[in-house]
């Protein structure tokens, strides 16, 4: 089997892992009750990554503090909050996780310190080792007192007692990684201190190391506890983070001051190291969107595990098994750790272990169902798996009689309905106008960056072709068709088609699936009208393939509209704009386009760029005449997808998910 080396067994301290495969650490928002305790959400979304083949799950980060950062995340589990609650609904979530064969540790976190959520923080102020500004917030933070870390440190002591009655197998540490409060410590950048915690690495570390033995004494050396480990922090300024190949002065934690922290931390007695690299500050490197290159911590976990002698974890876009094996059979690392692509599909590594490649679904690492719902709502999901996090309530409903279905548009609304309504027992029928399933996923594919789109697309068509759906491609469904007595429901998912309007020589103005699709040449200079996440994404394509791109926006910033983003995403693609040369112009309105000039009112001035073409990035129309033109013949009919409303990928195919499940 090509990849029986990711399903070997590995062991963390006396801890045997089945296989090379751990879910990596995700915050748990949602997953937790008010009690302190797992909700039943929580319970049944780790089992079901257990029911997957996940060697090792990491659950998401948890809390043992009670006094000094008690408002850091609400409903999540803490650990010595209410002791017997948390014990009981955690002993029954391992106990069905280890009936499937699989290990499970506690993510226990010290705190967030000046990275503290803002909607989380309420009315205390944030923490930090030293005062110093807080990364979101226009405020300073104070400094603990060293009876504040002596509580905190004392508390991990009780919640790792607690999660060893409960069943849980070990412990990772949320510290010395991403600039959390522990990590706050270690650096000096952010440690300004100059009694036993401040000044040198080791006391700098000193918080961590008082956390290793803390556990030791209430739970003994030989309960295994590992550490989220950020070898290098990528920060060039305060709230301002290095982009991937750039050349920049380390503020932060650096490679070498990285070694001599990893060491030091094995010496405490850490039983393995989580790598990857980045802070809060350059927040795109610890949650790496499409626009990272699949695992971007290669070169630090390999330097990691070169330098101690425990196992080395290493998660980032680490989806593809290909990658996974030379990873571990090149020294890079001893274990794979998957996060959002357990969102995505949680039998991902049962399928790798079977050779079912075609079978996963892909994460596309839009983070819209992630970390920006964890940001802005508290709550984690997948934009394309809509039952994660979820996995009780959207169960797929048995059906009483089976029906045949007309599902008109491939799209992503079109074809996760048609899934869903297949593997319910029904008999969907799809239609679509093209020539390939896919949607708006196939010109939104077209980047570089966006190679994950294309996956997803291919994943519909594989799984309706696996599941024997009737697809018609290159025929478009009328009313005559919907109207004919052959199908008991009808599902219009005819999308969207883009906005345009005429700005005079039109001949070279194109929307942005014209040239993302290749069907125009934009040619060497090109304005992009439009900053939203389609005209960004589209300018920095352009860019990076050479072109002189120039992005105009009416409103007085880019991405104004877009949500819920992750900042990660966000920030990422706001600096990669001009790092890859793209001219950024805000409050301009285009007035005109003739003789190569587009012409636009910038701050009541008139403003003249020289352009081979113009694309207009400026929205979509939802595409719903045939819906409304069947609403008051056909009984049981759907709008779904932009034809509903314009919106996101995760909107289509979780509202897809919903309608079909219920007929």
């Amino acid at each position: 089997m090509k990849y029986e080396k990711l399903f070997t067994p590995i062991s963390i301290g006396k801890v045997e892992i089945p296989n090379r495969y751990a879910m990596a650490p995700m915050g748990p928002l949602g997953l937790g009750d008010s009690e302190g305790g797992w909700n039943q959400r929580g319970i049944d979304y780790y089992t079901r990554r257990a029911a997957g083949g996940i060697g090792l799950i990491i659950t998401g980060v948890t809390f043992s503090d009670c006094k000094v950062e008690t408002q850091s995340m609400p409903n999540v589990p803490n650990s010595a909050y209410n002791p017997v609650h948390f014990t009981r609904t955690s002993r029954e979530m391992t106990e069905r996780v280890h009936a499937y064969g699989s290990k499970i540790f506690l993510m226990m976190s010290g705190g967030f310190g000046r990275v503290t959520i803002p909607t989380n923080l309420g009315e205390f102020p944030p923490v930090a080792p030293s005062e110093i500004p807080h990364r979101w917030l226009d405020k300073m933070c104070r400094a603990l007192t060293k009876d504040e870390i002596r509580s905190i440190v004392e508390s991990f002591g009780k919640g790792a007692y607690n999660a060893k009655r409960a069943g849980f197998d070990g412990i990772e540490i949320h510290a010395v990684h991403e600039g959390y409060l522990i990590d706050q410590f270690a650096i000096s950048f952010f440690n300004h201190r100059d009694d036993e915690y401040g000044g040198s690495l080791e006391n700098r570390l000193r918080f961590a190391k008082e956390v290793r033995e803390e556990i030791a004494r209430t739970c003994g050396w030989d309960f295994p506890v590992s550490l989220r480990f950020s070898l290098k922090s990528m920060v060039k300024d305060w709230r301002e983070g290095a982009l991937p190949g750039e050349e920049f002065e380390e503020k932060g934690r650096d490679i070498d001051e990285g070694i001599e922290a990893a060491k030091l931390l094995v010496q405490y007695g850490y039983d393995a190291l989580d790598v990857d690299a980045g802070t809060y500050d350059a927040w795109w490197w610890n949650h790496p969107p499409m626009y990272m290159e699949k695992a971007p911590y290669r070169e630090y976990a390999k330097i990691v595990k070169e330098t101690v002698d425990v196992p080395v974890l290493m998660a980032g876009r680490v989806d593809n098994p290909d990658l996974a094996l030379e990873c571990v059979e090149n020294g890079i690392c001893d274990i794979i750790s998957l996060g959002r692509p357990t969102l995505a599909d949680p039998d991902i590594v049962k399928k790798i272990r079977t050779g079912r490649l075609s079978e996963i679904r892909p994460c596309i690492s839009c983070q819209e169902g992630c970390m920006g719902r964890i940001q802005h709502y508290s709550m984690l999901n997948c934009a394309v798996n809509p039952q994660a996090g979820r996995e009780r309530a959207t169960k797929l409903n048995p059906i009483g009689k089976k029906k045949k279905v007309l599902v008109i548009g491939g799209g992503p609304a079109g074809c996760e309905a048609a899934r869903v309504l297949a593997e319910r027992g029904h008999e969907p029928v799809l239609y679509e106008a093209k020539g390939a399933l896919g949607g708006n996923l196939l010109p939104g594919g077209a980047p570089s960056f966006k190679e994950d789109d294309l996956a997803l697309a291919k994943w519909f068509a594989d799984e309706l072709q696996r599941l024997n759906v009737e697809v018609h491609l290159n025929e478009k469904a009328d009313e005559r068709l919907a109207k004919s007595g052959d199908f008991d429901a009808v599902i219009v998912a005819t999308g969207s088609r883009p906005k345009l309007f005429s700005l005079g020589d039109d001949e070279k103005v194109y929307a942005a699936e014209q040239v993302l699709l290749g069907e125009k040449d934009p040619g060497e200079t090109v304005a992009v009208v439009g900053a939203g996440l389609v005209g960004c994404e589209l300018a920095l394509d352009l860019a990076m393939k050479g072109k002189k791109v120039v992005l105009l926006e009416a409103l007085d910033k880019i991405m104004a509209v877009n949500g819920p983003l992750c900042s990660a995403n966000k920030e990422m693609l706001e600096r990669l704009l001009p790092f890859n040369g793209v001219e950024i112009t805000c409050g301009a309105k285009v007035t005109g386009y003739n003789g190569g000039k587009l012409t636009a009112e910038v701050n009541g001035e008139t403003k003249e760029i020289a352009a081979d073409s113009v694309v207009l990035c400026v929205g979509y129309r939802s595409e719903n005449a045939l819906y409304n033109a069947l609403k008051y013949d056909v009984p049981e009919l759907y709008l779904l997808g932009d034809a509903r409303e314009v919106s996101n990928i995760m909107y289509a195919i979780w509202d897809a998910f919903e309608v079909a499940n219920q007929i």
